[in-house]
């Protein structure tokens, strides 16, 4: 829709595209379709949309509360700092301490550092 209205030199999810997405949005912000403790956070995300709610932490936490989770995984934020996790895909990191929003980690294989959304599933390895 952005597109059709704006042509095709507009910014990927810029000023154009927020526009259309929240006129899109506002009719299903209310409490038939998003539990009322979800409501005030939908509403403040489509103040200034992303292309991804998972890039509003707390509003991707708090839908994440809906989610079905297996036993033994958890959110980042819930890794005690200096322990082992793993990811989906198998690597090995260590969580070494928060960064401003995210957490810093350390891969065990390659020794690199990355970041972490506090709201990232995980697997805590025992130690």
């Amino acid at each position: 829709m952005a597109f059709e209205k704006y042509g095709r030199y507009i910014k990927p999810h810029g000023d154009e595209w927020k526009t259309i997405f929240q006129r899109i949005m506002i009719p299903y912000i209310r409490p038939e379709i998003f539990p009322h403790s979800i409501l005030p956070l939908v509403a403040n995300h489509f103040k200034n949309p992303t292309a991804s709610s998972d890039t509003d932490a707390r509003l991707a936490f708090a839908l994440k509360q809906f989610d079905e989770r297996k036993a033994d995984i958890h959110f980042m934020h819930e890794v005690p700092s200096g322990s082992f996790f793993r990811i989906k895909n198998g690597r090995v990191f260590q969580k070494k301490g928060l960064r401003v929003k995210r957490y810093e980690c350390l891969e065990v294989k390659t020794g690199k550092l990355y970041l972490f959304n506090a709201n990232a599933e995980v697997e805590i390895i025992p130690g």
